[in-house]
Order: structure tokens, then sequence, then C-alpha cells
């Protein structure tokens, strides 16, 4: 794999600020540098965290304060609704919304129907907008990751459970069939490595009902594991065999962490790549034989690294692919990695901003996690905090 250099005239400049920042007022960039200087600090992270959650234990006024901090910076609003503002404002610099329904509910029959009710209402807004290319949405939103791991071992299931797996798949085939009905493109996420087999093995079956004439449903593909690479392979020469669309949105992976521990405490060999190095190898290889065969396939990249995106562009321009493929999505996350999303999106290339939503109370979990990612992510707070740095002293103005 070659390096994107300027003697290749690299298609994108991701080091311009000012349109990174363009859609932020000077308030709003001053508020966002204080915000990542303070998650560049793993202590005050972790004491924020812990005093944010004994707080709201304790009910005490402190939901305003995450709603202009945290909250504010991550996620669109509090209902699908109040995130109208945050789709105009993506649109207007040619930036799609994914709508991200990020509450993590109770583990119940009556949670996960609730669950798969508000998804339905993102396909339904995603048909009527210009600007929302994508809807998506967890297994475990809608199932109980209990029985999926024990699907997935093999085990004798129960007559109750038998029914609760009837039940999680007419909720997925009920998102897939409205996504398919309203033409919306629909992303079944990516999970740990104990339940994600029987998560593939739905995404293909409703991949063989939905992807006849283009992809609809998309599985994601996690490049950390070392078998990905194959699977995603694989998962193609069964599509071009069943005659359907393989859709695939390539990210590196989000449960390192657990998945090492479990692998540790269970004594099996770790499913995750043993170096960094490794997995984005595989994910560039995974661009490479994606866009060598995009007849046949639809990608989005999820990703946050500047060299995989570039590595892609790149590639696109070698191979003559317009940068508005249809075929060829980028994606973010909303309040992180601005200067890839807006200056992709400035390029002519297709890109969407993950927008989650939710009562503050309920995406707490997914806020913290946000926080706590970007303090072990080497470098990512470092990098954020240095192109708002950036954006100020160009725009000649102080962090106060």
């Amino acid at each position: 794999m070659e390096y994107p250099s300027p003697k290749n005239q690299i298609p994108v400049f991701f080091e311009d600020t000012s349109v990174a920042f363009a859609s932020k007022s000077d308030t709003k960039l001053r508020k966002t540098y204080w915000l990542f200087s303070l998650m560049n600090q793993a202590r005050v992270v972790n004491l924020g965290t812990f005093f944010i959650k004994l707080a709201l234990k304790l009910n005490l006024p402190i939901k305003n304060l995450i709603r202009v901090t945290i909250f504010e910076q991550f996620c669109g609003g509090e209902t699908i609704n109040g995130c109208d503002p945050t789709i105009k404002m993506l649109g207007k610099s040619g930036i799609g919304t994914i709508l991200d329904y990020s509450v993590e509910g109770e583990d119940k029959e009556t949670s996960f129907e609730a669950t798969a009710a508000e998804i339905l209402k993102t396909i339904d807004k995603a048909a009527t907008s210009e600007t929302i290319p994508f809807s998506v949405f967890k297994i475990t939103g809608v199932g109980s990751s209990e029985l999926l791991e024990k699907i997935q071992r093999n085990a004798v299931l129960s007559e109750e459970e038998k029914i609760s797996y009837a039940l999680l798949k007419q909720r997925v085939e009920k998102l897939c069939l409205r996504a398919h009905e309203k033409n919306v493109r629909i992303f079944i996420d990516a999970e740990e490595s104990w339940i994600q087999g029987v998560i593939d093995d739905i995404a293909y079956e409703m991949m063989q009902r939905f992807n006849k004439d283009k992809a609809i449903v998309y599985n994601t593909y996690q490049l950390y594991r070392h078998e990905t690479l194959e699977a995603l392979k694989s998962a193609y020469l069964s599509a071009r065999q069943r005659g359907y669309i393989l859709g695939g949105k390539l990210v590196r992976g989000a449960y390192m962490e657990k998945e090492r521990l479990r692998a540790r405490e269970n004594e099996y060999f770790n499913p995750i790549h043993i170096s960094k190095e490794a997995t984005d190898t595989d994910y560039n290889l995974a661009i490479d034989f994606c866009l060598d065969h995009i007849e046949h396939v639809s990608i989005c990249l999820g990703t946050h690294n500047e060299y995989s995106s570039q590595y892609c562009a790149l590639k696109m321009k070698k191979s003559q692919i317009a940068t508005d493929d249809d075929r060829i999505w980028f994606a973010q996350l909303l309040g992180m990695s601005d200067n890839i999303t807006y200056n992709l999106a400035k390029a002519g290339y297709n890109v969407a901003k993950y927008v989650p939503y939710g009562p503050i109370d309920a995406v707490l979990p997914y806020l913290i996690r946000r926080a706590e990612e970007n303090t072990s992510i080497a470098g990512q707070s470092s990098r954020e905090f240095l192109l708002v740095k950036n954006e100020l002293k160009r725009r000649g103005i102080g962090s106060l």
C-alpha cells in the first residue's frame, strides 16, 4: 500500500481548519477548545465521569451542565425532532446525517419494542430528507445479548427463548423491510465477537432479501479482528453466488479492551490484532478489495483515521471513480474529526455524521464512552485540541 504523498496529488487536504470549523461561531469554537482541553487529561475525565454518575444518582441538578457541554458536542438532541437544527447545519455543508438512537434500554421485550419503534421513525424521517442517507441500529437494541450468545454457542434454547429469538428476528425484518420500502439504506452495527456470528447470519439473510438491486442493508466489519478481512471476502463471494449486492460498513472496532479481557479470562485466542499497524493494514486492504469489486459492493468508511480516508480518496482517483459515486461513503461521529468530514464534503465526496440522540440520562453511557475514548485513543484528543487551537489562532482570537 502506497502512502498518499504530494506527488500523487492528494485529493483532500485535512489540515484546512477554516473549512473544518466554518460552521462554528467564535463562541462555540472556544467552548470546543476548552472541552477537548479537559478531555486531554485522563484524570479529569475519570473524576468527571465519576461525579456525573453520582450527581445523577443523587438527583442533583446537573443535567443542564451536561446539556450545554459534552451533550451539545456529541449529540444532536434529546428527541428525533430535536435533531433538526443539527441536520440542517450539516446539510448546509453538504454533509449527511445518520440518526443514531443511542438509548441503552433494559433487557426486556417492552424495551426492545420501544427501540424498534424509534428506529422506524429514523427510517421514515430519512425517507423524507435529502440529507439523511442512512439509518442504523444494533441487534442488541432489539433483542437480548445473552440470547444471541447462547445461540452462537449452539446451546439448547428453552421454548421461551425460541419465542424471544423469533421476536428479535421479526423486529430486524420489520426494520429492514421498512428501509427497503422507503429506499433508505440501513446499517446493522457490529458488536462483540461472542455474538457477532449470529449478527452476521441475520445481516446476510436480510441482504439476500433486500439487496437484489442495490445495497439497502449493510453489515459492519471490524477490521481490528484478525479474521475479518477474509470474512469480508467470503461475504462478497457468497453475495455473488446468491445474486445480491454486498453492503459493508468498514470500521476498526469498538470493543478492544472487553475482547482482550474476555479472551484472557476464558483462555481462548484473542481475536484482536496484536498491533495497531496490523489493523491499519487490514483496513486499507479492505478498502482495496471493495473498490476493486465496486460493481457488486457498496461501502461506508466509518473512520476517524486521516490516512485511511486519504488512501480511499486516492484509490478512487486512480481507479477513475467519481468522488460522489453513491456506492462509496465516509462517516464520522458528530463532534469529532470535523477536519475529515468537512474537507471531504467540500471536495465533493459523500460524507455523513453519526448524530446520536436521546434523553440525557439514557445517552450518558454513550457520552462517557466518547470522553473515555478520546482520552484513551493515542493522540485523539490532542489532535482535536490542536486543530481547534490552530483555528483560534487563524481567526486571531484567544481561547477566553
